[in-house]
C-alpha cells in the first residue's frame, strides 16, 4: 500500500527519507562522537541510493565521508556538521507545505542529499566529499580541500543558495582572540591601584572599529567578550573575540597587521593577541566560467536563470579557489535561515536542484 507520505512528494520521497535520517542524526561540530556517527549514516544512505558505500576516512581525528574518485576531476564539496547543539533546536523536524523545518536542513544537510541524488546515473571522475568541522574553520580538512581542488577540473560547493542564487564570490575571514591581564583592587577604596582590564579592552575596541573599510566590505566585528569577576573589584582579565572579514586578501593582511600590533594604553596592562587569517576571498575571476556554464545548463533544461550573488560567509569554497580551482558555490538548497531558530528549506525545489546538478555534473565531465 502507498503510504500518505510517498503519495504527496512522489520522487521526492527517497530524498526526504534520507535528510530526515540525517537531521535527526545531530552533528555539531565540536562533539566528535557526533560527528563520526552521521558520517557513518551517510555511507549507509549512499550505499541505498547509489549502491556503493562511501569511505570513513579520518583526517587529525576527524571523520569525512568520501564517495567516488581518488582524485576527481569534478569534486563535490559539502560539509555534515551544524552548528546546533544536540537538543537545542526544537522540534527536530517538522514539514508546513512547502516549509521544513530542522536544525542542519538548509546549512547544508539538504545540500549534501541534493548531491548524493545528483550522482546517480554519473560515469566519470567525480566525487563528493563531506567534511565535519566546515563550521568551526575547518582546521583539520582544509589541507584535503586544498589537494583535491588544485587537481580538479571543476569544484561545485553544496552551500545553501541565497534565494535560489549561485554564489559567485565570498569575503574571506580571519578570527582573533585578544587578551587583557591587568590587577585587581577594591573598586570602591583604592581603584586607583588596580590595572583595569574592561578599560583596556574598550579602547581596543574602539581601536578595531577604525579599522572597517566599507570600500571593500571589510568589518571588523567583537563578538564574545568577558570581563571581571565581581562588581566591586577593578577586573584583572578581559577577553574579546573579534571576527574580521572583507573581499580583499590586502585588506584581510592589513586588519592582521594593524590586530597584532596592538598595545596597551596603560603601561601595566600586558595584551596577548592570538589567531589570524582563516579563509580567502572566493574571488569572481574563480568562478566567472563555471557560472556562465551553468546558466546555460540551466537554460537548456528550460529553468529560470539561476542568477548570482557575492555574499559575506565563507565556505571552503574558498579554500578550493586559493588552490587554483575553478569554483561554483551555493549550489545546495533554497530555503532560509542559516544558524537561525528558524531554519527552513523549501521541498519542492529539492528535486529539481538536484536534477539540475546532475546535468551540470554531466556537462563538465564530457
Amino acid at each position: 500500500m502507498t503510504s500518505e507520505k510517498e503519495s504527496k512528494y512522489g520522487r521526492l520521497e527517497p530524498m526526504l527519507a534520507a535528510l530526515e535520517a540525517l537531521v535527526r542524526c545531530e552533528s555539531p561540530s565540536e562533539d566528535i562522537g557526533a560527528c563520526r556517527a552521521v558520517v557513518t549514516l551517510a555511507s549507509d544512505i549512499a550505499t541505498r541510493v547509489l549502491g556503493i558505500p562511501a569511505q570513513i576516512k579520518e583526517i587529525e581525528g576527524r571523520p569525512v565521508f568520501w564517495w567516488g574518485a581518488e582524485k576527481p576531476d569534478v569534486l563535490l564539496l559539502a560539509h555534515l556538521d551544524t552548528v546546533w547543539p544536540i537538543g537545542s533546536y526544537q522540534p527536530l523536524w517538522e514539514i508546513n507545505g512547502d516549509v521544513l523545518r530542522g536544525p542542519g536542513t538548509f546549512d547544508m544537510k539538504a545540500g549534501f542529499v541534493q548531491a548524493l541524488f545528483a550522482l546517480k546515473g554519473i560515469e566519470g571522475s567525480v566525487a563528493l566529499v563531506g567534511t565535519t568541522d566546515e563550521e568551526t574553520g575547518s582546521h583539520s580538512s582544509k589541507a584535503l580541500i586544498k589537494e583535491l581542488s588544485s587537481q580538479a577540473k571543476a569544484v561545485l560547493v553544496l552551500e545553501a543558495s541565497l534565494n535560489g542564487k549561485v554564489k559567485t564570490g565570498r569575503k574571506g575571514t580571519a578570527m582573533y582572540q585578544i587578551s587583557v591581564r591587568g590587577l585587581a583592587s577594591h573598586a570602591g577604596l583604592e581603584p586607583e591601584k588596580g590595572v583595569n582590564t574592561t578599560t583596556e579592552i574598550a579602547h581596543a575596541i574602539l581601536k578595531l572599529a577604525a579599522l572597517e573599510n566599507p570600500e571593500h566590505g571589510t568589518t571588523v566585528v567583537p563578538t564574545l567578550l568577558h570581563s571581571g569577576n565581581t562588581t566591586n573589584t577593578v577586573p584583572d582579565l578581559a577577553i574579546l573575540d573579534i571576527d574580521a572579514r572583507s573581499f580583499s586578501q590586502a585588506e584581510l593582511e592589513r586588519v592582521d597587521r594593524e590586530i597584532k600590533s596592538f598595545t596597551a594604553v596603560n603601561p601595566r596592562a600586558k595584551i596577548e593577541v592570538t589567531g589570524g587569517l582563516n579563509r580567502p576571498p572566493l574571488q569572481p575571476t574563480s568562478t566567472q566560467a563555471l557560472y556562465e556554464r551553468a546558466e546555460k545548463v540551466a537554460a537548456a533544461m528550460g529553468m529560470s536563470p539561476l542568477g548570482s550573488a557575492e555574499v559575506g560567509g565563507a565556505s571552503d569554497g574558498n579554500f578550493a579557489a586559493a588552490a587554483g580551482a575553478q569554483v561554483l558555490d551555493g549550489l545546495g538548497a533554497i530555503g532560509g535561515g542559516a544558524h537561525a531558530p528558524n531554519e527552513w528549506v523549501s521541498i519542492k525545489s529539492m528535486q529539481e536542484r538536484s536534477d539540475f546538478l546532475h546535468a551540470l555534473i554531466k556537462d563538465i565531465l564530457s
